[in-house]
């Protein structure tokens, strides 16, 4: 097997490209996860997409060992593979119970029991050429599931309007990543590569789009709540606040000071109190006081 597919430059092009591209979408949630690790919380985000990515990554190395001169195939799904991983164990490190519990379920079930299942079913009951073939169908099916995962993303920025937990190089780097493949996979006239970077191309432009949209939601939210605040300390201000709360502190030091028979007195007219401090303002003492 030749290491690389150089008789067609077009398509090694494609390959390198998409390899230097694939390896910035992998990279591309490292922000996220350092702020995991920083915090040490996984802040409601989802393991499903890293443990889909990994076993979709894994199932791409075991086709291009079937093939012939699939060396850049191998290069960047094996890179995956080690960044995946890593992002995968963070997340679990941090993530709460219930969703720590979700991503190892996930995760044996996928990519041990699930993986292992499809490379022995394959190798002992598929012979041949047509290996080859249901490998790559596989992996195309699971390829439009890497793409497809995202959506729970896509749901949470619309139901929320918050694009905190769906970050812009991703989807950028994601839709340019399925530009290239999706030529490589063209002109090597091989559609299992070909067709799934079709709908990741759609969904990387949904994703951006959504960004686009509600990137400035949370600022509108921030800038409103001092407004508002101001407004409440406006109205305190309007109302004298401080000066009937200051006289009512000088009628009870001074009620505090008159015998123990009449303090009761003051208690059992509140309502009488209120008003004429309301119509005594620019006054000394209240009437009920001079009764005392």
């Amino acid at each position: 097997m030749a290491l690389f597919n150089i008789q067609n430059p077009l398509v090694f092009t494609f390959g390198i490209l998409g390899n230097l591209v694939s390896f910035a979408v992998y990279l591309a949630p490292m922000p996220t996860f350092y702020r995991i690790f920083k915090k040490k919380s996984t802040e409601g985000f989802q393991s499903v997409p890293y443990v889909v990515a990994l076993l979709s990554s894994m199932l791409w190395i075991y086709y291009a060992t079937l093939k012939s001169n699939e060396t850049l195939l191998i290069t960047i799904n094996s890179a995956g593979c080690f960044i995946e991983s890593i992002y995968i164990a963070i997340y679990i490190a941090y993530a709460p119970k219930k969703p720590r519990m979700g991503a190892l379920k996930l995760l044996s079930l996928l990519n041990f029991v699930g993986f292992g299942l499809i490379v022995i079913f394959t190798h002992f009951l598929v012979k041949g050429p047509e290996r080859v073939q249901v490998v790559g169908w596989i992996c195309l099916i699971f390829s439009l599931c890497v793409f497809i995962a995202p959506l729970c993303i896509v749901r949470q920025v619309i139901r929320t309007k918050s694009v905190q937990h769906m970050p812009f190089l991703l989807s950028l780097f994601l839709t340019l990543s399925a530009v290239m493949w999706f030529f490589y996979g063209l002109l090597l006239k091989d559609f299992n590569i070909a067709i799934p970077n079709v709908l990741g191309f759609s969904f990387g432009v949904l994703q951006m789009v959504l960004y686009l949209m509600y990137r400035n939601a949370e600022k509108t939210k921030e800038e409103k709540l001092p407004e508002i605040l101001q407004k409440q300390i406006i109205i305190l201000d309007e109302q004298k606040i401080p000066e009937l709360t200051q006289q009512i502190i000088d009628i009870i030091k001074l009620s505090a000071c008159r015998s123990s028979e009449k303090i009761p007195v003051v208690s059992q007219q509140p309502m009488s109190v209120s008003v004429s401090v309301e119509a005594s303002s620019h006054q000394n003492l209240p009437k009920e006081i001079e009764a005392f």
